[in-house]
């Protein structure tokens, strides 16, 4: 969910950030008393409140809040900050399963402790906006996935064929605090500001034991925790170190470059000495206490190789009219596995106590989340994928709850599915958008 900044708060940033792109070295010294305005702490819940989420680790909700009393927790959080005592809690650790069978660490902030850090996001983000280089795209205002895979389809098609394929190894994980403070001091001297994000790196964790006991460690001197609101923006902060000596060593006119960053995942496009690229991107990568995953990591050579890039694939498709091969980009086979499995889940015997109306309420949410994300490049083929996948999970999940006697291809055509039960018709709604890509 998108919430709009009201306006006193968009001139104040506005003004940081011309400000600070017009001063690159200016140091800004006065930034605390702003993020304790009330505009900005009511503004700051609300963004939470939008993210929704689940509770820290004292258990308190959103809807705790709501009986206790926004205003008023918003007024005793003003003065902790003010009267310099509020201290955050530790943050609850989960792991969150990846499509490769690895889990990830999700740790979740109380939601006071939210709050203050997107109060302080809305103040530092601008001052940090104005020297982010045009290579970063994730977590910034008006970016997005899709300009970065746009970003790659037009290199590619511009010559930039040589591409290295890296992946970082545990990048939230392994930034180091000393290395990452120096990098927010560069713009940032109100040393209270500073305290705040040192606290927050140095939270302590709070993990479930195998007994069900929740336990407490130190996170050490590396990583900034994913799932705090404020972690995003530091990471970029970071990683715009590795861009810019990208950039001052002259790599990008020496390899005919061109470097696509999205979060901690990065594609750099050469037009010569890919190889060269690599391992020059390793040593700067090195330098600042950051390790390249070899063993995810390649050299390919595009279009007669592919390689995959936030849930897209780059490579050669074929005109369905003149069998001439091009340099596509489109959904990724992991994708494509994902949405079914997901489907899988939602559309089985084992869901037949659904109603036709509840399942498909549920299934069109998941179908226009994802045709929503993919809907750049060459996509009719995975989409036709997509919908005969769909029509045939839906008319045996049809089969199984009225007990039948057979698939259900005459009993439940297309026509029924679509028209009277209201299922997504995903080739249909492929026409009616404009062709991209």
């Amino acid at each position: 969910m998108s919430l709009a900044t009201p306006h006193a708060i968009q001139t104040l940033q506005r003004k940081l950030y011309l400000k600070a792109k017009q001063e690159p070295n200016l140091r800004f010294y006065a930034l605390y008393d702003k993020v304790c305005r009330p505009d900005i702490l009511a503004h700051a819940y609300a963004l939470a409140q939008s993210n929704r989420g689940a509770p820290g680790v004292d258990g308190v909700r959103f809807e705790d809040i709501a009986s206790y009393g926004v205003e008023k927790f918003l007024a005793e959080l003003r003065q902790e900050l003010q009267e310099k005592r509020y201290r955050p809690e530790a943050v609850r650790r989960v792991m969150i399963p990846k499509p490769n069978g690895e889990r990830r660490p999700l740790s979740i902030p109380t939601i006071k402790d939210r709050v203050v850090q997107a109060a302080v996001k809305l103040v530092l983000e601008p001052v940090f906006e104005a020297d982010f280089t045009d290579d970063a795209y994730g977590y910034r205002p008006r970016r997005s996935a899709h300009h970065a895979v746009c970003a790659v389809h037009k290199a590619l098609k511009a010559g930039h064929v040589q591409v290295v394929d890296a992946d970082l190894s545990q990048y939230f994980d392994t930034i180091p605090h000393a290395e990452l403070m120096r990098s927010v001091s560069r713009r940032v001297s109100d040393g209270s500001v500073l305290h705040l994000v040192k606290m927050w790196l140095k939270a302590p964790v709070e993990e479930t034991s195998d007994n069900g006991k929740p336990t407490r460690r130190r996170t050490g001197n590396r990583g900034t925790p994913q799932g705090g609101v404020l972690s995003p923006l530091l990471a970029n902060i970071y990683m715009r170190r590795f861009l810019n000596a990208w950039k001052q060593r002259g790599h990008d006119r020496r390899f005919g470059s061109r470097i696509v960053n999205y979060a901690d995942d990065f594609v750099i496009l050469c037009q010569r000495n890919a190889a060269e690229a690599l391992s020059e991107a390793q040593s700067i990568l090195s330098r600042i206490g950051l390790t390249i995953n070899e063993a995810k990591t390649r050299i390919c050579y595009a279009p007669t190789d592919s390689f995959d890039f936030l849930g897209y694939t780059f490579g050669k498709q074929y005109s369905f009219g003149s069998g001439r091969g091009y340099l596509a980009a489109y959904p990724s086979d992991t994708s494509v596995r994902r949405l079914r499995g997901t489907l899988r889940r939602m559309i089985g015997s084992h869901m037949s106590w659904q109603s036709e109306e509840h399942l498909v309420q549920n299934v069109n949410r998941v179908m226009h989340g994802w045709m929503n994300y993919f809907r750049y490049g060459t996509l009719w083929k995975t989409y036709g994928q997509a919908e005969r996948f769909l029509q045939r999970r839906v008319r045996d999940w049809l089969v199984h709850k009225h007990r039948l006697g057979s698939r259900g291809e005459c009993r439940y055509p297309a026509t029924y599915l679509y028209e009277t039960m209201g299922l997504v018709n995903p080739c249909a709604l492929l026409k009616l958008r404009k062709p991209s890509g």
